[in-house]
């Protein structure tokens, strides 16, 4: 949400975003993965639908607000937000693994959802604690981000492309490598 954000104010004001919007853009993306995702695996009622929607109507123009002020203090505030995440994810995952709790009960055989598998490109026999664990480490991953963000000033250049140089590279070849299996 607030990567979106960012990339539109760059985008509109016609400044050079010096690298970072290839990361942001990454970012949200795989935000919306982990959104479509959960409200795939539940089959999220109107309501949940509704509720996900109007705490997006409430964040965005405080969030926008907030960064408009101190681009800074946002990425910092999402840093922390992601950390909690990151909490919240190893502690369902460790609920999963415990016998005795309802997590453990009613979650330990469930399959991870198809768009899971293709998303993450897990094995077949995936469990939706194997997605949980993927959520977890891109949340980890974008934690680090938004710190190493707000330590920068906003013309430093983005540590993170050649990591997305890389990724592009290794998914273009594992495209390869499945094109040419068909």
């Amino acid at each position: 949400m607030h990567d979106m954000l960012t990339v539109d104010i760059a985008h509109r004001l016609l400044t050079r975003d010096h690298g970072w919007i290839a990361t942001l853009l990454e970012e949200a993306e795989n935000e919306r993965m982990h959104l479509v995702v959960c409200l795939t695996m539940f089959n999220a009622s109107f309501l949940t639908r509704t509720l996900v929607v109007s705490g997006q109507v409430i964040m965005v123009p405080s969030l926008l607000m907030l960064y408009l002020v101190n681009p800074s203090s946002m990425h910092r505030f999402v840093g922390y937000l992601e950390e909690t995440a990151c909490h919240t994810y190893l502690n369902v995952i460790n609920k999963i693994e415990q016998p005795g709790t309802h997590l453990h009960d009613g979650w330990r055989d469930l399959k991870a959802p198809d768009i899971a598998k293709a998303y993450w490109k897990l094995s077949e026999d995936a469990s939706w604690k194997d997605t949980l664990g993927c959520i977890m480490a891109d949340e980890c991953h974008h934690r680090d981000v938004n710190h190493t963000f707000a330590d920068m000033k906003s013309d430093d250049p983005n540590p993170f492309l050649l990591e997305h140089k890389e990724n592009a590279l290794a998914a273009w070849r594992m495209n390869e490598k499945d094109y040419r299996k068909d």
